[in-house]
This record gives C-alpha cells, sequence and structure tokens, in this order.
C-alpha cells in the first residue's frame, strides 16, 4: 500500500468496527473545544517580528497538529477495504480562494509535513503551496482533474466515479491522482474565521481516507471574573472536529487532541523539533 502499511496488531472491537460501520461518514464522531489563545498571539507577534511576516492562527493549528500526531500517531490511520492502516506521511489539505473575493475561484492544496516539523518548516510550506495555486489563470492537478471530469457525460461519469470508488476501496487509485486529491490525507482544515462566522461540523468524505475534519472560528474577547474580584481579558478560538471513529478508541483520541490543544495555547514548544518521536505499530 502506497499510502500506508497494514496494522497487524488490530483491537478486535476495532476489527469489526468497519465492517459495521463500512462508510466513513457513519462511523464520525463530532466535539468542539474553546482555546485559550492569549499566549498564542504573543508567540504570533514574536514570529512576526522575527521575518515570519504571514504567520497566523491557521500555521500554528497546523504545525501543533503534527507535533500531536509526533507522539499520537494513530489518530493519523486511515481504514481501506475494511482493513487499518498506519499512514506514512502527515498530509494536511486546506481550500484556498485564489481571491477573497464571492467569484473567485477555489483550489484544494496538499500541505506535506514530517513529524520533526518546527513552526517555521509549517509555515514555509504552507505559504509556498498557497503562492503557487494562487494564479488565477493556472490550475493545480486536482483543478485539471476537475475540469477533465466536468466535461464527461453525466451517464459515464457516474461510472467512472464507481470505477473509482472501487479502485480506491483496493487502494489502487493511480499514485499521481492519490497525491493531488483532497480526500486522501491526514487530515482537511478549514478557517470559518476568515469568512466571519463561527466553526461548522463538517462531513467526512466515503471516498478516500481522510480521518478528520477540522474548522476554526474567529479569534474573540471574553472577560472572566478572578477569585479576588478582579477582571481578566482573555483571546479564545472556537475549534470543532469531525473524526471517524474506527481509527482509534476515544480514550487514544482524547489523549491526541489534548496534546494538539495543549500544543496550540503554548506554541513556544513549536519553536524546535520534538524531543520524542512515536512510531505506529
Amino acid at each position: 500500500m502506497r499510502e500506508g502499511r497494514k496494522i497487524k496488531n488490530v483491537e478486535p472491537m476495532n476489527a469489526v468496527s468497519a465492517y459495521i460501520m463500512p462508510d466513513r461518514v457513519g462511523a464520525s464522531n463530532q466535539f468542539s473545544a474553546t482555546l485559550e489563545i492569549s499566549e498564542t498571539e504573543e508567540f504570533i507577534k514574536r514570529k512576526r517580528s522575527e521575518g515570519l511576516k504571514g504567520l497566523g492562527i491557521m500555521h500554528v493549528v497546523l504545525a501543533a497538529y503534527v507535533r500531536a500526531i509526533a507522539t499520537h500517531p494513530g489518530a493519523n490511520r486511515f481504514i481501506r477495504g475494511q482493513k487499518m492502516y498506519a499512514r506514512n506521511s502527515i498530509d494536511m489539505c486546506l481550500t484556498i480562494k485564489k481571491k477573497m473575493q464571492l467569484d473567485a475561484p477555489e483550489t484544494c492544496i496538499k500541505i506535506p509535513a514530517y513529524s520533526d516539523d518546527t513552526i517555521d518548516d509549517v509555515y514555509n510550506n504552507t505559504v509556498r503551496l498557497v503562492e503557487d495555486n494562487k494564479d488565477e489563470t493556472g490550475a493545480n492537478g486536482m483543478d485539471f482533474t476537475a475540469k477533465f471530469l466536468k466535461f464527461i457525460p453525466g451517464i459515464f461519469l457516474k461510472f467512472i466515479i464507481w470505477l473509482l470508488k472501487l479502485l480506491d476501496y483496493f487502494g489502487l487509485i493511480p499514485k499521481g491522482l492519490v497525491k493531488v486529491s483532497p480526500f486522501h490525507g491526514s487530515m482537511f482544515i478549514t478557517n470559518m474565521g476568515s469568512l466571519g462566522i463561527n466553526p461548522i461540523y463538517h462531513h467526512l468524505y466515503d471516498f478516500g481516507n481522510l480521518p478528520l475534519f477540522c474548522a476554526i472560528g474567529g479569534k474573540r474577547t471574553e472577560y472572566r471574573l478572578n477569585a479576588d474580584g478582579s477582571v481578566k481579558k482573555v483571546r479564545l478560538l472556537d475549534l470543532t472536529v469531525v473524526c471517524d471513529e474506527r481509527i482509534c478508541d476515544g480514550h487514544y483520541y482524547a489523549s491526541a487532541f489534548k496534546t494538539w490543544k495543549k500544543y496550540i495555547e503554548n506554541p513556544d514548544v513549536l519553536d524546535n523539533p520534538p524531543t520524542r518521536i512515536v512510531i505506529d505499530q
């Protein structure tokens, strides 16, 4: 399998669940969290002053996710053909508008990462891919694929999609298509805050193997009363996640998400590579 290796020592319940819940949408769990980002915003200001001028909360969330996967690789697994696989890479998918206009075209990019990446690595990779794909006259591999499929008559397109799903079930999708596909990867993230709305619970896709979809909202301010009667100003970020429950148990997911949250709220450690990387077995 190009994208991952089959996990042999799967817990019995996890092995059976993929047959009980064969579709990713039917196996989706949802949760939301509110993060305190007062320290995160100070970190972003510091990094911008050091030269990462476009660094934002999105980059911190992505880098924190990569760091969480370094110690919790089970949250980066995927189901294919009712079997569980450990993913060989970390690939984060993102939809971008080529211009912030209603009629501007959209495209998808896939940001590659490694378990030992720092915030600088994630930022540089993201900025490079965004800039490479903002040309309205150009098109990336996914754009070309979508345009090609668009011109196929409906009855034939339905057959082609069925065939692609069949090939995907057995892991036989062409490597070039997997490379550009936003449906194959570690996670998909969307920034609803840039649109001025709260984060939604975005469904997973039954095509491909994405096990997680994350949406972040806009940053907001809240005033909290301390025990001594004083008022504290805090900055908050709302985040929602939809995940495939079949790839690991609830305790493992909870630990991974707590670690992700910890790194978003305390991102200074993202300046350096992790001290420990766990290999999924």
